[in-house]
């Protein structure tokens, strides 16, 4: 039957093989007139249909970033799979996973969750609780969790997972480092920069090793390996690695992929934080736009864009040019993730530091203290992300002369970044310095 050999030319795990896209592509506009028909399959070849709109989707989601066309194949296979198989079959799962991954990268957290939910479901009793299908269950839930800010929920599932993988798998497969970058990511977001770094190091020489070093997979690892070396002030061992990460994925992937513009804004933030605005605003101009075309205009990718661009913007001096993106970037997170999400407070941040910098200081205060408060209630009194509230709050009252309430704020900043962070980082001595600084002077904050 065409159909089974139009099926096998997309493997499922197409994004790990980028030596099948050429062949993909050229039988592409064959396979989805197939699957497009509106006769639908013939009576027996159901299950080898849904294969085939499975795989159009993920070549789509995977491999394009087609995000819009890949749903409703997405939808059509999960129907066929349902109306055929008995209810708790694993393509079922594998139906109900996928939809779940499109509609995260989607930004619709809230639907994705109870097929997530209903995936691990199936496969824990089709398959057992040790299987390594119920473990890509377990950290795609995870992903979901952390997504909607759940960090103390997701970390268990995330350490679940990469135990079976490391028993059923080995140490050095690839879906082991998979699980070494998830939950590396989990205790990042966590303040636990010192806990992550390794994992992180390891899923690299994983992908290196087993996947190649030109593969989008190794990209991703250089990516967020090269998040850590930032978020520990290596801005200098972080340069090289973004640098390789995005001509990876515009060799693989193509220019306007959404993965692409991760890795234009990763690049972008180094060079800023180096001080190269000039170098920086184009990087973060394009992956605005890349991801406005390909996610939509309210996608939360899409409100981290406007941020950093809108941070970039404050630091070159054009106020009135930052100050609608931040707030397009603000009313995003609270529509999407609601109003006491760590990324929501990321974005009252920014909002209040432009505000704070027009002089408007009567309107910058409510929101430096609304973003503390979510921090810590979500992040925890010692987080680092706490420490930079406390710090933007210090910056504030300086500016209204309230030096005496500044002074606590900056010290409780310092103590958790020498805990949280190096000595030497650089946030340990920028606080470290404004709060040497404060007697003598008055204003502290650089």
């Amino acid at each position: 039957m065409l159909a089974e050999a139009l099926a096998t030319v997309y493997p499922e795990s197409i994004f790990k093989d980028p030596k099948s896209w050429p062949r993909a592509r050229r039988l592409d506009g064959l396979a989805l007139a197939m699957a497009s028909d509106e006769t639908g399959a013939p009576a027996g070849a159901e299950l080898t249909a849904s294969a085939l709109m499975n795989e159009l989707a993920l070549y789509r989601h995977e491999v394009l970033g087609a995000y819009a066309p890949a749903r409703p194949l997405y939808e059509r296979a999960l129907t066929i799979r349902e109306k055929t198989l008995v209810p708790d079959h694993p393509l079922t799962a594998v139906s109900l996973h996928n939809l779940a991954r499109l509609l995260q990268a989607q930004g619709d957290l809230a639907t994705a969750r109870p097929l997530c939910e209903r995936a691990l479901a199936i496969c824990e009793k089709a398959l057992g609780s040790d299987h390594p299908d119920t473990a890509h269950h377990l950290n795609n839930l995870a992903l979901l969790l952390q997504g909607q800010g759940d960090l103390a929920a997701a970390r268990p599932l995330f350490t679940r997972a990469l135990a079976i993988r490391e028993k059923t798998l080995g140490a050095d497969h690839p879906l082991t480092a998979a699980g070494l970058n998830s939950l590396a990511l989990l205790l990042q977001a966590e303040g636990d920069l010192a806990a992550a770094r390794p994992l992180l190091t390891r899923a690299l020489a994983i992908r290196e090793t087993t996947l190649g070093a030109d593969h989008p997979d190794t990209a991703q690892s250089l990516h967020n390996l090269a998040l850590s070396l930032q978020a520990q002030g290596d801005l200098a061992a972080a340069r090289p690695l973004c640098e390789r990460a995005l001509a990876i994925c515009e060799k693989t992937l193509g220019p306007d992929h959404p993965d692409t513009a991760y890795n234009l804004n990763n690049l972008a933030i180094v060079l800023q934080n180096q001080g190269d605005l000039a170098a920086a605003r184009p990087l973060f101009t394009r992956a605005l736009a890349i991801r406005e075309k390909a996610l939509g205009f309210d996608h939360l990718l899409t409100a981290a864009s406007l941020h950093n661009l809108a941070h970039l913007l404050r630091d070159q001096g054009d106020l009135a040019a930052a100050r609608p993106l931040s707030e397009r970037a603000l009313a995003i997170c609270e529509k999407t993730l609601g109003p006491d999400h760590p990324d929501t407070a990321h974005n009252l941040n920014n909002l209040a530091n432009v505000l704070q910098a027009e002089g408007n200081l009567a309107g910058a205060r409510p929101l430096h203290e609304r973003a503390l408060a979510i921090r810590e209630r979500t992040l925890g009194p010692d987080h680092p992300a706490t420490a930079a509230s406390l710090h933007n709050l210090v910056c504030l009252f300086e500016d209204q002369g309230d030096f005496a309430a500044a002074r606590p704020l900056l010290e409780r900043s310092l103590a958790i970044c020498e805990k949280a962070l190096r000595p030497e980082h650089p946030d340990t001595l920028r606080v470290r310095n404004n709060l040497t600084s404060l007697p003598s002077d008055g204003r502290s904050c650089d």
